[in-house]
């Protein structure tokens, strides 16, 4: 398929610009020692802990890669772990001091990026963005039930 088609297939453009996004987070999360994943989940944990089995699905990450990098985060002092105090199989995950240093860090990272991207891009042109990234999620999803549906009727 030629180049000039390639840049007009929906899912192309979504993953090439995704990639190039990923590695600067990854750049400049090495920057810091960390990587783009560690970023991204410690921007997730709320203050009053969050359970390990939320993380995954709300990052789209497989539980053994989520288990990984909850293991690196640990080690490296970023969080901790607690028993549920209800239920004692319920895992918390909470951020550590130096954890909530990171997590400044990579949050201003990220609006310092979506605030580039605002004063770059035209305020109409943005909205269209985020009302055709509905939209293609939503459609998404509509493919997906269908896909399940025809898994489950085989």
């Amino acid at each position: 398929m030629p180049n000039t088609e390639k840049k007009y297939l929906v899912d192309f453009a979504i993953r090439h610009l995704w990639h190039k996004i990923s590695r600067m987070y990854n750049q400049k999360a090495n920057e810091y020692g960390m990587t783009m994943s560690i970023g991204f989940i410690l921007l997730n944990i709320d203050k009053e802990g969050t359970p390990s089995t939320q993380l995954g699905p709300k990052m789209g990450m497989e539980p053994t890669s989520l288990s990984r990098t909850l293991k690196t985060m640990e080690e490296k002092g970023l969080i901790r772990r607690e028993a549920g105090k209800i239920d004692k199989r319920k895992v918390l995950i909470f951020l550590t001091e130096e954890g909530v240093e990171q997590r400044r860090m990579t949050r201003d990272f990220v609006y310092e990026f979506n605030n580039t991207m605002k004063e770059s891009i035209p305020k109409g042109k943005l909205k269209t963005f985020f009302e055709v990234a509905e939209k293609l999620d939503k459609s998404v999803d509509i493919e997906l039930s269908k896909l399940q549906s025809k898994i489950s009727n085989e």
